[in-house]
């Protein structure tokens, strides 16, 4: 770094100002020129002070953002935890929608397995509203993960409605959601282990295309046995 570069690094926006006007007016070279305004901020101080002071507090506020910043990175890093939690073996995410709500439904759903398996679900589901469908969706993949023989097993959604309905007490839970919820329960009980978690919608893009797709398809019922 030049000298030039540190007394550039050293100086506010006005004294840049003032020695620019002062090189014009003098003929000083840059350099010189801001030399001069800086040693008139310093005053009885000495330059050497004021550059030793605008350096510590450079250094201060740089340390200030570096702060800062890994607030934010740790503040995502819990953040991704608590909506997402440890990696797991097979991971699944689902989603249901309703054109209007309600109206026509449809499911989509993606499962991961450990060594590259990957199932895709994308179909019509009837006619309900959305939180119908996204049970629906969530029954479909569970379906996918004990025919995968799925384990270790955590499924992601982004409807509140239906994972807090599944963690509910009995008396709790919605009524006219209960089959849904009841056949959610049946086959979590044969899943040891599997969780379901929260996620925003950002971060279930996939599941929510391949619903969206599948809402638009040609209505069909659907599958009774998914809430038998």
């Amino acid at each position: 770094m030049t000298e030039l570069d540190c007394l550039q690094g050293a100086a506010n926006r006005g004294e840049l100002a003032a020695s620019r006007k002062l090189a014009v007016r003098t003929g000083l070279s840059p350099e010189d020129a801001l030399r001069a305004t800086l040693t008139a901020s310093a005053g009885a101080a000495g330059l050497a002070a004021l550059l030793d002071a605008r350096a510590a507090l450079r250094a201060g506020e740089t340390a200030r953002a570096l702060a800062r910043q890994a607030a934010r990175t740790a503040a995502a890093a819990r953040r991704r935890v608590r909506h997402e939690g440890a990696p797991t073996a097979w991971r699944a995410w689902f989603d249901g929608s309703a054109r209007p709500n309600p109206g026509h439904c449809g499911i989509g759903a993606r499962l991961l397995g450990p060594d590259g398996q990957l199932v895709e679900l994308s179909r019509p589901a009837g006619y309900g509203n959305s939180s119908e469908a996204e049970y629906l969706a969530l029954i479909a993949v569970l379906e996918a993960a004990l025919a995968q023989d799925a384990r270790e097993l955590t499924v992601y959604g982004d409807s509140r409605v239906v994972i807090d309905d599944v963690a509910a007490p009995p008396q709790a839970g919605a009524p006219s959601l209960q089959p849904y919820r009841a056949r959610v329960h049946a086959l979590l009980a044969r899943l040891p282990g599997a969780a379901l978690r929260w996620v925003p919608r950002h971060k279930n893009r996939e599941a929510d295309a391949l619903s969206q797709r599948a809402s638009l398809s040609p209505c069909m019922e659907p599958d009774a046995s998914l809430v038998a």
